[in-house]
């Protein structure tokens, strides 16, 4: 993982653990490394890994209980609001990329299903 310096690295851990539970690599009941393991591997402070967790366990996508690793959130309602969130976001991000150019809706449509099923193909 590659930090950038616009953005807190405790909210850039975020990110990163967002994306792998989004994409599947990081599963519901799953159990996170601890804190110190997590720090080690994305060579950061400690504290920096606490606050992402300790956050993330307020979002609710995270639970601890005592003396037990951290573990991925199994519920089902905090899951799909994390993948709607994670969509919204992409949403914006792409809506607000595009603005400029001037496509109807029927143009763009054929154009992000090419997109998307020559990804599929990629993966393959």
């Amino acid at each position: 993982m590659t930090f950038n310096k616009r953005d807190p690295i405790y909210l850039q851990v975020i990110t990163h653990l967002k994306k792998q539970m989004v994409s599947g690599d990081l599963q519901p009941g799953e159990e996170m490394p601890s804190r110190r393991q997590l720090a080690n591997q994305l060579k950061i402070n400690p504290n920096t890994v606490q606050r992402a967790y300790s956050e993330m366990e307020e979002q609710r996508l995270l639970f601890t209980e005592t003396n037990r690793p951290s573990r991925i959130t199994e519920d089902p309602a905090v899951l799909k609001q994390l993948k709607k969130e994670w969509l919204n976001q992409a949403i914006d991000r792409f809506v607000s990329a595009i603005d400029p150019i001037d496509l109807s809706l029927e143009d763009l449509m054929p154009m992000i299903q090419e997109e998307l099923s020559n990804r599929k193909k990629d993966v393959k």
